[in-house]
C-alpha cells in the first residue's frame, strides 16, 4: 500500500536533537512510498480491533509542527503523520460488536486515541489498523472529506469549549487564530452551544472566513503591540456593545506570544478562563500579577488524555459534533482537498502561513471520492 513517512525532523539537528538555524523545507523530510506493507488484523492480538480503507486523512498545524520536530509529542522516526481518518470498514475483530461497528460502513477514526498511536500518527496510508474505541460512524449525508479534521479542530475546540469552559448562552466566548482550523471550529462550536463569540485575527485579510462561520465581530489584532493595544481597546468596546463589559467567559488561544500578555488576559472576565491550546506566536512567560488581579484561570486545553479517561463523555461529544454537522448547524465542509500524490502541498500550506479551515488529503488520484 501507499504511505507517507516522515524520515526526520525538519527543525532539528539530527545528531543533537538541537534546533537548526533555519527549519529545512519541509517536503524535503516527508516521502510517499508505494510498496509499504499494509497492516492486517492478527486473531488473538487485534480483537477489539478494526481495519479501514483510508479515503480521505486530514492535515493540520499539528501535523506540520510535528514533522518539524516541535510539537510536544516527537513519535519515533521513522513514522507516517496524520491524526484523523476518514474511511470505509474493511474488516474487524472478533470483539467488535455489530450495533457499534459493521464492515462497509462509513467511518470517522482518531489515532491518537489509540494505544500505538503515537500522539496521533499512522493517517497518511491506504490501510489503518485501529482500536475499535478510536472509530466512529459518520451519518448519511456527510461526505467523508468534511469529518477528516474533526480530531485536530472540533475536538481541541468542543474540550475548551464544553469540557472545560462549560460555555452556554450566557456566555461570551474570544478566540484568537480565528481563520485556521481550530479557531474557525471553536466559532462554529460556540455559536452552537448559544454563545456570542468574537473571533480575532492577525489581519482583516482573514476576516471573512470566521465571519462565514458565524462570528458576531471580527478584530484584528496585528503583530506588533500596537496593534494588540487597539485590538485590546476595540474589543473592550465590542464585548460590552454585544451584553458582556466585563469581558470574556473564555478565551481559546491558539496563538499565545506576546498576544497573551498585551491584551489577552485583559479582555477574560473576572474568575474567566483562558484556555491555551497553540503557540503559532511562540511561548512566552506568563506573568502572575495581571492573572491575579482579574482573578483569571489559566488552563492547559489537551483533549486527548481525558477522552481515553473517559471514552463514554467523549463519544458522546463525538456524537453531538456529527449531529450537528448532519442537521447543518455545522457547516460541513473541506476548504483544501489534495490528491495523495500532491500531499506535500497540504503540509507546505502551514510552511507559508496559508492554512485555512480544514485542510485533506485524498486517496483519490483527483482528490476526490462520492463517499
Amino acid at each position: 500500500m501507499r504511505a507517507v513517512r516522515c524520515l526526520r525532523f525538519a527543525a532539528l539537528d539530527p545528531a543533537s536533537g538541537k534546533p537548526l538555524p533555519a527549519p529545512l523545507p519541509i517536503r524535503s523530510v516527508l516521502r510517499l512510498e508505494k510498496d509499504v506493507p499494509a497492516p492486517s488484523l492478527r486473531p488473538r492480538e487485534d480483537r477489539d480491533k478494526v481495519l479501514i480503507a483510508t479515503h480521505f486523512a486530514g492535515v493540520q498545524y499539528p501535523d506540520f509542527l510535528q514533522a518539524q520536530g516541535l510539537y510536544q509529542i516527537k513519535p519515533p522516526l521513522s513514522y507516517v503523520p496524520g491524526m484523523d481518518v476518514a474511511g470505509i470498514v474493511l474488516e474487524k475483530g472478533v470483539d467488535v460488536p455489530d450495533e457499534r461497528i459493521k464492515v462497509g460502513d462509513r467511518v470517522y477514526a482518531n489515532t491518537a486515541l489509540c494505544p500505538e498511536g503515537g500522539g496521533g500518527t499512522g493517517a497518511l496510508a491506504d490501510v489503518v489498523r485501529v482500536t475499535s474505541q478510536a472509530v466512529f460512524p459518520v451519518p448519511e449525508g456527510l461526505h467523508l472529506s468534511a469529518v477528516a479534521n474533526v480530531g485536530r479542530n472540533y475536538c481541541a475546540a468542543y474540550h475548551s469549549l464544553k469540557v472545560i469552559g462549560n460555555v452556554g448562552p450566557d456566555d461570551l466566548v474570544l478566540v484568537d487564530g480565528a481563520s485556521g482550523g481550530v479557531g474557525m471550529a471553536t466559532v462554529e462550536l460556540a455559536k452552537a452551544l448559544g454563545a456570542t463569540v468574537i473571533a480575532g485575527v492577525s489581519h482583516m485579510d482573514k476576516g471573512s472566513l470566521p465571519q462565514v462561520a458565524g462570528a458576531d465581530k471580527v478584530l484584528a489584532y496585528g503583530r506588533d503591540r500596537k496593534s494588540h493595544k487597539k485590538f485590546k481597546a476595540e474589543f473592550k468596546a465590542a464585548a460590552a456593545e454585544l451584553g458582556h463589559p466585563q469581558g470574556a467567559s473564555l478565551i481559546v488561544d491558539v496563538v499565545h506570544g506576546d498576544l497573551f500578555q498585551d491584551a489577552l488576559v485583559s479582555c477574560v472576565k473576572p474568575l474567566g478562563k483562558i484556555c491555551l491550546v497553540g503557540f503559532v506566536a511562540g511561548q512566552k512567560p506568563i506573568k502572575p500579577g495581571l492573572l491575579l488581579i482579574k482573578e483569571a484561570m489559566v488552563v492547559g486545553s489537551l483533549w486527548g488524555r481525558w477522552a481515553r479517561e473517559n471514552p463514554e463523555l467523549f463519544r458522546n461529544n463525538m456524537n453531538e459534533i456529527f449531529g450537528w454537522m448532519a442537521d447543518g448547524t455545522l457547516e460541513a465542509r473541506a476548504d483544501n482537498i489534495f490528491s495523495m500524490d500532491e500531499f506535500a502541498r497540504a503540509f507546505e500550506l502551514f510552511e507559508e502561513n496559508q492554512g485555512r479551515g480544514n485542510t485533506v488529503v485524498s486517496m483519490n488520484a483527483s482528490g476526490q471520492s462520492k463517499l
